[in-house]
């Protein structure tokens, strides 16, 4: 395996169950259920089958939802733990923040963490000195650096982890979701530094509920679902993918329960056909209230989860049966794609009359902006036309 690259073979890993109350009507349940054939073996598999290579100097978004197994296949890659069966390799040294105290012990100072952490990874005590000062700049722990890492904050822990992992050069490195402790300063610096290690040949596997920053960063996604591989491919495709999967689940549970109830919701084009990038585009609802309310109705597109892309609002004066809202965007400045309308309603002192949830989806005919190279991946999924005038003098 060459220094950088990963690859697993057939990876399963199974964990045993919570352990059972002692009661007697538990146990009389699990003896039934052994009699009737259903009974288990107390295991439940967090990983099957998982197959993946990545090369030297990939970046590697990891996707899914809570429980797919995403930390499972990190602390397996980093030899936290080990799998039931198949391989898992890392080649050279693997730098990994799976948590907030990950590698960290609470009893050593800062400074000790450092050098013991660099240590663990085979580096030399002058190597570790000649990076030391870089990474207590990047942590801003000047003034913590020699105080025990048990009186740091969360914060400060996060921190200080990020800047050993990312700044003693592995050859791979393993970021989970502990980047969500931190500011929104500190998370810009973490993502700005992973750029770095990546154009310095590090491999990135980098694990986020944070999809702006998943696509800014990387250009391959692999998506996890309950322990395996759902899709592999290019990392927009497979966020697409996934919040395809996000949206039409919310969807499906359109049990809503409010103080007023949606009845009806369309999405379309000019002349009720499929709308386009920069056409007119409509969205008709119908709302019924048992009495007659004022409301502020709102309105989202979103292309992943319940962050819209814009939001649009009116105040509503709701009758006693039903009341039907009509809502025109002259053009609408969406790619091709597929979105979402999301909705929620609310009185004048901020109640909540519907809550703010998916009420139907549409397919946008367009340009696709996803034509950009990687180093420029679309942020944004917003089409704005514009006229640009170039002159060298």
């Amino acid at each position: 395996m060459p220094e950088g690259g990963v690859r697993t073979e057939h990876l399963w890993k199974r964990f045993r169950a919570d352990r059972r109350r002692m009661l007697l009507r538990d146990e009389l349940q699990r003896v039934g259920a052994r009699l009737r054939g259903r009974g288990g073996r107390g295991w439940r598999w967090a990983l099957r089958d998982v197959n993946l290579t990545a090369q030297p100097g990939e970046a590697i978004g990891l996707i899914g939802s809570n429980g797919s197994g995403k930390t499972t296949l990190l602390k397996i890659l980093s030899r936290v733990m080990y799998p039931y069966a198949g391989t898992a390799v890392a080649g050279g040294r693997v730098g990994a923040l799976l948590e907030v105290r990950a590698g960290i012990h609470p009893d050593l100072t800062g400074r000790e963490n450092v050098f013991v952490t660099g240590s663990l990874l085979g580096l030399r005590r002058k190597e570790v000195a000649q990076r030391f000062d870089e990474i207590v700049s990047f942590a801003e722990l000047e003034d913590a650096i020699d105080r025990q890492v048990k009186f740091f904050s969360s914060g400060m822990q996060m921190r200080l982890g990020f800047a050993v992992a990312a700044f003693l050069e592995p050859d791979v490195l393993l970021v989970d979701e502990a980047l969500a402790v931190g500011d929104a300063t500190f998370q810009q610096k973490c993502l700005d530094r992973m750029r770095v290690v990546l154009r310095q040949g590090t491999t990135l596997v980098f694990v986020s509920h944070d999809f702006a920053a998943v696509e800014a960063t990387c250009e391959r996604g692999i998506w996890l679902r309950q322990g395996e591989v759902e899709a592999d491919g290019p990392i927009r495709e497979i966020l697409g993918g996934y919040r395809q999967s996000i949206e039409e689940a919310a969807e499906a549970d359109h049990r809503v329960e409010g103080l007023v109830h949606l009845m009806k919701a369309e999405a379309s084009g000019a002349n009720g056909g499929a709308p386009r990038t920069q056409e007119s585009f409509e969205i008709r609802t119908v709302v019924e209230s048992s009495e007659p309310r004022a409301g502020r109705i709102f309105l989202g597109i979103s292309e992943g989860p319940a962050m819209p892309i814009f939001v649009l609002r009116r105040d509503v004066q709701l009758n006693g049966v039903e009341t039907a809202v009509r809502c025109s965007i002259p053009r609408l400045p969406l790619p091709r794609g597929r979105y979402y309308v999301w909705a929620g309603i609310y009185d004048a002192p901020g109640r909540e009359l519907l809550p703010w949830h998916p009420i139907t989806h549409f397919d946008v005919v367009g340009p696709d902006l996803d034509a950009a190279p990687p180093a420029t991946a679309r942020l944004a999924p917003v089409h704005v036309e514009a006229t640009w005038d170039v002159s060298n003098p």
